[in-house]
């Protein structure tokens, strides 16, 4: 396709181009990510202006454009894509295209007002994407055949907020109709590598770097500008002045036909001259030239920074609305703005240069004179903010109450780092000191999702200092304590919550203190008093019945720490329907109550997966899944709900739906970061269900992916992480080490009275480890975990230990525990289980019709080395009969 306008040895970036808007034009429709890199003034604006030319009448275009000044204003690019294309449809239109993403996104796009809990960011961007997914859906249609191309100028300069959208949307991009073209300067963008970037790696990725002009492009350039008697002398200055820079050459020719200069080699030694007033003091020196008001205004529409309304740039360089329209005229001619309303300065690069030339002082003055306007205009302290964080501190408390209001309107959009640029920026003002303690306060809650770490600093601050409300002092202590879990220091947690509740008077906060204490001692992975710790929580929990939160808050812990323990599972399914608002799971401690966290009804459904009562697990963890997903939480919260539901279909024996359910639980969680909590649970679950398909070779690959090893961390992990382990250890023909890291695990749990044999199977597999070894001692250990099972009093329990007692007694005695192992399993849920016990009593009997039996519901199970041993064991007996 011949260019629209002349571009100079660009042939392989437009053939790139050109190549991919075909590819997403074509019958396949394949999607993908075009990224064009170079210096300033390189050409990129121009070649994507080409792009846009060049698909306009095949695709839907979609463009933004990052900049110097609005980095830190939340969904500014994602804005410009989005909102011109939302604007054509109805309301009702609009909400339909969101779904159930309508509250949750909306907001971040400025179509709607937030309402319901802080959004997490994570579901911002998920949301965001369903709506470019549905949109392109839409265009792609038969109805339309137009796909959808979206184009990201100057990324380098984009939102953080935007980039972080923009990675996790090009990541898939390879599933979806879209293309997207993005250009950016390279070092600019690895000063910001800190943050998300458009950049990601994937498949559909395709990366050029743009290269300056040639002396013969250069000279083209010039020709066709000035004339063919342009000599070659001439055109070589040209050249060597702007170094083969398109922008900067176009600007010096543009001024030599100003001047009237002959292009010619007598001319040439006046362009050195001519080129630097194309750029910094030279460029701020022309624009002097063009008079006071010109100057003034063309600093407002600097400070302003992009989209720029010319009501407001000449509010904000104190003149009429007479001289804007005057000097907007004498800056377009002079090249330096182009539009008329909004205005845009032609390039960056003067954009750049008449705002650094601004002196400081005025620089400052006129941002907080912009914030003004701003405000006075009705577009709230959000809006506002970008120039209220470039005034020097001066004591304002107005100022600080400005910005205390906008970092809560970018939390409730699911911006939490411009949240956190406000408060940290109202702290340096300073605030009053009764109101500081708060503001740190408030400055650690803004970055508990970002930053654990740093929520631990600011709350500790806050806690630190008077002037904090009880009432927030109990809560600070609480999402301290939270943090400080995250962040793998859950003794520091316990002891900061300890702290606080010796300081606290009887009451609600007191219970909620005394609840989180209990919490996250219990989940610690090493603990100097556990039994001391369990007799104090029963002492507490016991009696109560459940009247309120921080009754089922107790309870609920209470009921975890005696399923661990082994206690009668009937006082504990007790305690557990005590924890509940008439029976029903979802009323009570909800998934996304900030006041006491998700953490609680975590427990509670565990608590049911390991009593046997699996239905009420799932019911749970499926509300779970429904309450985060509504409620836009689809980061590591969504994450650990699917791998709560891989739980439930682990101990029911669905084994190919448990790994379905981990694996996203991992792959959610993968967005997030690496090495969360959630990591470690889903890597240990899923290593579990895979050996119980058979699959070692898989299972390994996941402990090496998630470093699923030593050192574990200071929290307990889902089922216990050292007995998973030696399991894997054992599958691979490791014994010895299978046999050290599951003595470890019985000399961790142990002390501390943690006898649940399903959730810590040390002892078992231990006993079948030294079967062969150490049979006295292996029998010994079977036989203690068969008493520890039956005082637990479940089926799947009871079953388990049954099964490895057989191995260490005579034929007629193991077939009749087998045969009992068998009956106590086909009453519970687990039907991996009861398939495992099935085959040892087919085997012990040699039972062919037993084991066919087996084969059966280890096929339904997922269990395929389980089947495969049924059958082999078949053949055996056929064979010999």
């Amino acid at each position: 396709m011949k260019p629209s306008r002349p571009l100079y040895e660009r042939e392989p970036e437009l053939a790139a181009a050109a190549h991919a808007v075909d590819a997403l034009c074509g019958a396949q429709a394949t999607g993908g990510l075009l990224v064009f890199s170079g210096e300033a003034g390189i050409g990129k604006t121009a070649l994507l202006a080409e792009i846009q030319a060049m698909a306009v009448d095949r695709c839907t275009v979609w463009s933004a454009r990052g900049g110097e000044t609005v980095t830190s204003v939340p969904f500014h690019v994602v804005r410009q894509l989005l909102q011109p294309a939302l604007d054509q449809f109805p309301a009702d239109d609009v909400k339909a295209l969101f779904g159930s993403w309508y509250e949750i996104a909306a907001p971040a796009l400025g179509l709607a007002e937030p309402t319901g809990p802080q959004p997490d960011p994570q579901g911002v961007r998920d949301g965001l994407d369903w709506v470019v997914s549905r949109l392109a859906s839409r265009l792609a249609s038969r109805l339309s055949h137009r796909p959808l191309l979206l184009i990201i100028d100057d990324a380098h300069w984009a939102d953080g907020e935007s980039l972080a959208w923009l990675a996790s949307f090009t990541a898939r991009l390879g599933e979806l109709k879209v293309l997207v073209v993005q250009a950016h300067r390279p070092e600019e963008l690895a000063a910001r590598e800190a943050r998300r970037t458009a950049a990601g790696s994937h498949p559909a990725q395709v990366r050029v770097a743009l290269r300056a002009l040639t002396p013969d492009a250069t000279a083209e350039l010039v020709r066709a500008t000035l004339g063919d008697h342009a000599d070659d002398p001439f055109c070589r200055e040209v050249w060597a002045v702007t170094g083969g820079n398109p922008y900067e050459a176009v600007e010096l020719v543009a001024k030599v036909q100003d001047r009237e200069l002959a292009p010619l080699e007598e001319s040439a030694g006046l362009l050195r001259e001519l080129g630097a007033s194309a750029r910094g003091s030279g460029l701020v020196a022309r624009l002097e030239r063009l008079g006071t008001n010109a100057n003034r205004f063309a600093w407002a529409a600097a400070v302003l920074g992009t989209d720029i309304s010319q009501d407001l740039a000449a509010t904000l360089a104190g003149m009429s609305p007479a001289e804007a329209a005057d000097c907007t005229a004498r800056l377009r001619e002079a090249r330096i703005v182009s539009g008329f309303d909004p205005l845009e300065f032609v390039h960056p690069l003067i954009a750049t240069a008449v705002y650094r030339s601004i002196p400081p002082a005025t620089r400052t003055a006129m941002h907080g004179r912009a914030a003004w306007a701003i405000t006075r205009a009705g577009l709230g302290p959000a809006a506002a903010s970008r120039h209220l964080l470039e005034v020097h501190p001066d004591d304002d408390q107005e100022l600080v109450e400005q910005l205390r209001a906008a970092a809560n309107q970018h939390l409730a959009v699911g911006a939490p780092e411009a949240a956190r640029r406000c408060l940290e920026r109202a702290l340096q003002e300073p605030p009053r000191h009764d109101v500081r303690a708060t503001l740190l306060y408030e400055l650690g809650c803004a970055t508990l999702l970002s930053s654990p770490p740093t929520t631990v600093q600011h709350l500790r601050a806050a806690l630190d200092m008077p002037g904090l409300a009880d009432e927030l002092r109990v809560d600070a202590t609480y999402r301290l304590a939270a943090a400080l879990s995250h962040n793998n220091q859950l003794k520091e947690a316990a002891l900061a919550l300890a702290a606080e509740a010796e300081r606290t008077a009887p009451g609600p906060g007191l219970m909620r203190l005394q609840a989180a204490h209990f919490l996250w001692e219990g989940m610690r992975a090493t603990e100097e008093d556990g039994p001391g710790r369990s007799r104090r929580l029963a002492a507490n929990a016991d009696h109560l019945t459940g009247r309120d939160n921080a009754e089922r808050a107790l309870l609920t812990l209470r009921a975890f720490d005696a399923m661990l323990r082994g206690e009668n599972s009937q006082l504990i399914v007790d305690l557990c329907e005590r924890a509940l608002v008439n029976g029903h799971p979802a009323r009570g401690l909800g998934w996304t109550d900030t006041e006491w966290g998700f953490e609680l009804p975590t427990l509670l459904g565990i608590t049911y997966a390991f009593t046997d009562q699996l239905d009420r697990a799932e019911e749970l963890f499926g509300e779970a899944v429904r309450a985060f997903e509504i409620s836009g939480w689809s980061g590591a919260h969504l994450a650990f709900a699917h791998t709560l539901l891989g739980l439930v279909h682990r101990r029911r024996g669905r084994l190919a739906e448990a790994e379905g359910f981990l694996r996203e639980g991992l792959r959610l969680a993968d967005r997030v970061g690496s090495g969360l909590p959630v990591h470690w649970d889903a890597a240990c679950l899923l290593i579990d269900t895979l050996l119980a398909r058979g699959r070692i070779t898989e299972a390994r690959k996941i402990a090496d992916q998630y470093d699923f090893a030593l050192p574990y961390p200071s929290a307990m992990v889902l089922p216990d992480a050292p007995c998973v382990r030696g399991r894997l250890l054992l599958a691979e023909g490791r014994t010895k080490e299978a046999v050290t890291e599951l003595e470890a695990a019985g000399q961790s749990l142990e002390p501390r009275g943690r006898f649940n044999g399903i959730w810590g199977p040390w002892s078992g597999d231990l006993a079948r480890a030294l079967a062969d070894e150490d049979p006295d001692r292996a029998a010994q250990l079977a036989n203690s975990a068969r008493v520890h099972a039956e005082r637990f009093g479940t089926d799947t329990a009871i079953g388990e230990a049954l099964r490895c007692v057989a191995l260490f007694a005579g034929p007629d005695e193991a077939a009749h525990l087998l045969g009992e192992a068998v009956r106590h399993l086909e009453a519970s849920p687990s039907s991996y289980e009861l398939a495992l016990a099935l085959f040892d009593h087919g085997v012990a009997t040699r039972s062919r019709r037993e084991l066919a039996r087996v084969h059966k519901l280890a096929t339904a199970c997922g269990a395929e080395g389980l089947a495969s041993r049924a059958q082999q064991a078949q053949a055996s007996i056929r064979s010999t009969e």
